[in-house]
Formats: C-alpha cells, sequence, structure tokens
C-alpha cells in the first residue's frame, strides 16, 4: 500500500503533492515500483496535527481520487475517518476506506463501506484526534489492541459490512510507546492468529519510534528502519504494509517471501 499524501503538513512528506498532476505522476511511479494499493490521504494525522473541515478534505482528496481511478488501474484507498469524504472518494473511484479511528470517529463509515461493498480497514488508536498520540501508555498493549478489534469489527458487521471487506490495523505509533511498538511487531503473530479470517495491514513507515532507535534519526533518514520493521510485520504475518519507499520495501519484501518459501 503507497501512502499518496495531498496535505500540506504530514510528518513526512507534506506539501509534495501541489496539484493533481504531481498527485499521478507518483502513483505511476508508485506503481512502476511495484505498488498494489494507492492510499490518498487528506488530513494529517502526525502528532500535534489540527481536524480539517470535510469540506477541505474532500477538496484536497476527491480530485486526486478521481483522476487516479480514471488513468490507472489500481485499487485507490481514501485515508478517511469521516463517512462524507469517504462516500464522495467512493462515488468517483475509490474502493478501500482506511480508517485510523476504527469507527470510532464516525461509526457511519461502517454504512458507507456496507452500502457500497468497499474494503474497510479497521486501524487501532486511542483518544480523540488531537490526543491521539499523547494517550498514556496501557498495561497490556497486547490485550488492548484485540479488545479494540473485536468492537470495531462488531460495530462494522452489524452495520452490514461483509467480514471478508475487512481488514485489520494495530496502528503503529498511535498511543504505544516505543517499546509497545516493537512489542506489537514481535507479537503480530498472536494477533493474526486470533484474527485469522481479517487480513493484517502495519504501517511503520518512517515512524518517531524509528528515528528513536536510530539516534535521532529524521524522517528521511528512517529507511533501513522502515524496511526492518515492515519485513519482521510480514514474516510474523502481515498481508499488507503501507510504505512511502515503494520500490525498496517491495524488494525487502520479494527476498522475504523467497527466504520463507525454504521453510
Amino acid at each position: 500500500m503507497a501512502i499518496l499524501n495531498v496535505t500540506p503538513d504530514s510528518f513526512s512528506d507534506g506539501g509534495s503533492i501541489a496539484s493533481v498532476n504531481d498527485a499521478l505522476c507518483q502513483v505511476e511511479r508508485f506503481i512502476a515500483e511495484g505498488a498494489d494499493i494507492i492510499d490518498v490521504g487528506g488530513e494529517s494525522t502526525r502528532p500535534g496535527s489540527s481536524r480539517v473541515t470535510v469540506d477541505e478534505e474532500i477538496a484536497r482528496v476527491v480530485p486526486v481520487v478521481e483522476a487516479i481511478a480514471k488513468r490507472f488501474d489500481i485499487p485507490v484507498s481514501v485515508d478517511t475517518s469521516k463517512a462524507d469524504v469517504a462516500e464522495r472518494s467512493l462515488e468517483l473511484g475509490a474502493e478501500i476506506i482506511n480508517d485510523i479511528s476504527g469507527l470510532r470517529f464516525d461509526a457511519r463509515i461502517a454504512d458507507v463501506a456496507a452500502a457500497s461493498k468497499a474494503g474497510l480497514v479497521l486501524m487501532h488508536s486511542r483518544g480523540e484526534f488531537e490526543a491521539m498520540h499523547s494517550q498514556p501508555p496501557v498495561d497490556d498493549i497486547i490485550a488492548e489492541v484485540s479488545k479494540n478489534f473485536r468492537t470495531a469489527i462488531a460495530t462494522a458487521e452489524g452495520r452490514g459490512v461483509a467480514s471478508e471487506s475487512i481488514v485489520l490495523d494495530v496502528g503503529i505509533g498511535f498511543g504505544k510507546s516505543p517499546e509497545q511498538n516493537l512489542e506489537l511487531l514481535a507479537k503480530l503473530d498472536r494477533l493474526v492468529a486470533d484474527f485469522p479470517q481479517y487480513p493484517m495491514l502495519v504501517g511503520t513507515s518512517r515512524k518517531s519510534f524509528i528515528g528513536k532507535l536510530l539516534d535521532g534519526a529524521p524522517a528521511e533518514g528512517r529507511l533501513s528502519g522502515s524496511l526492518a520493521t515492515a519485513a519482521v510485520a510480514v514474516w510474523n504475518g502481515a498481508s499488507i504494509v503501507r510504505a512511502h519507499d515503494v520500490k525498496e520495501t517491495v524488494e525487502a519484501v520479494k527476498l522475504l517471501d523467497a527466504i520463507k518459501g525454504q521453510l
């Protein structure tokens, strides 16, 4: 899953996509590098970010989603926690909703997904939007994520989302300590085993816990850590990895798959 941020303030690449044409050029490169899904986001979820209005998010996201869907034959995901943004994006070609709140912010997203038979990513997070990154760590992160998944799945399926349309995301970096991010990666196989019918998505790309482990490396200096954590996630059962550096991530996973094939 290739990350395409159409925001001015994302932590790693904010402002790099200034027009629909810029977005199309980036998507063309992502596809050439091996991306399977394009994830378009119009609201930064970095620490310290503020919510944007529905109209602003639609203005950022929808023209890009529509242009990608018209030009390329690749599934498009919309990274949003607003039902109105999701609905408009699906109308114009998106096929997946990637909800960082796991339906906590706007449960109507499940209704939109059910009506359109779209894929739905349910991510674990805690707290309101502005406080997601400042939550005190829970005592048992594996139990917390598992409990949250069960609640989100029950909400989604209760509103008509088919189980085969749901993907789970452990939410690396959202309300977890650096040690808990590492624990989730190390023990991801437990969550995969507990939720075998739902593919697991993991997004570690360029996140701050990697920088902290690499002596304060800035976002653009976290490639090695991003690749290592993506590889561990796939080894432990992740079906989808969300990444900024598509070529390098595809190559790392290709090598990992070849190694696993010898088991």
